[in-house]
């Protein structure tokens, strides 16, 4: 497969980089999970996949992270949300597409996917739906307080995070597109894989969103999995799994 890097210009006229492979049959497009690079274990698997069944492949680095342009303070969750929407307008021309999301990355697959219909399919792992708003409603009151007043607060005070500090908007922003996530339904096919030990994005979320989605619309083509196990997909039955939904294999 010939892998090729890619640049699109973001609605501010900063670039978005990523790695693009043509194919023909299916695209499969992997949108990250939040303060995630593109190529990662799940990104590297599906690429090798895609290569055996000849598909397409797509990945890409949000604006203001990895090797895309501009200030990671710049951008909030509305901007990823353009990011998306802007790599399928590039990929609308092709085969049909399967968005596969990780954590963030599969809340956005799925606001993205409503409005894009050579968008089939959604495989969403461990979704963060309303990232944010949920932070929000966890940390004391205190440091809530200080998030609202001054306007910036890290995730956490772990390494990884800590350097990345996010504004008051991510909150406001999370809020207001959860409340329209049921919104003008497309009935594209989504499955989701949630781990039952999930540590960092509870698997109550994922039976929640199921739950209200299948009370709105009982006929959604929905597949719910909570297997055993954590978001990282790691044991080799987990890969395994992982590879059947997304390759459509039995």
């Amino acid at each position: 497969m010939n892998v090729q890097p890619f640049e699109l210009i973001g609605e501010d006229g900063k670039h978005i980089k990523g790695d693009r492979a043509n194919g023909t049959g299916r695209q499969i497009l992997f949108i990250t999970g939040f303060l995630s690079k593109r190529w990662g274990n799940k990104s590297k698997a599906l690429v090798q996949w895609c290569q055996e069944r000849d598909w397409g492949f797509c990945c890409y680095d949000v604006r203001g992270f990895g090797d895309s342009e501009g200030q990671f303070t710049d951008y909030t969750l509305s901007d990823w949300i353009a990011d998306a929407r802007v790599v399928l307008e590039s990929m609308t021309s092709g085969p049909p597409i399967t968005v596969v999301g990780n954590s963030l990355g599969s809340w956005i697959a799925w606001l993205a996917a409503q409005e894009f219909s050579p968008v089939e399919e959604l495989i969403l792992v461990a979704p963060a739906f309303n990232m944010m708003g949920e932070r929000a409603k966890t940390i004391s009151k205190d440091r809530l307080h200080d998030w609202h007043t001054a306007g910036w607060m890290s995730w956490d005070d772990d390494p990884l995070h800590r350097d990345w500090p996010l504004s008051w908007k991510w909150v406001e922003e999370s809020q207001a597109y959860w409340a329209k996530t049921y919104d003008n339904l497309r009935p594209v096919k989504t499955t989701i894989l949630h781990g039952q030990q999930d540590a960092v994005i509870a698997p109550d979320g994922s039976q929640s969103f199921a739950d209200e989605l299948l009370r709105r619309v009982p006929s959604f083509p929905l597949d719910l999995r909570l297997i055993p196990g954590d978001h990282r997909l790691s044991s080799p039955e987990h890969l395994t799994l992982f590879r059947r939904l997304v390759m459509r294999e039995s």
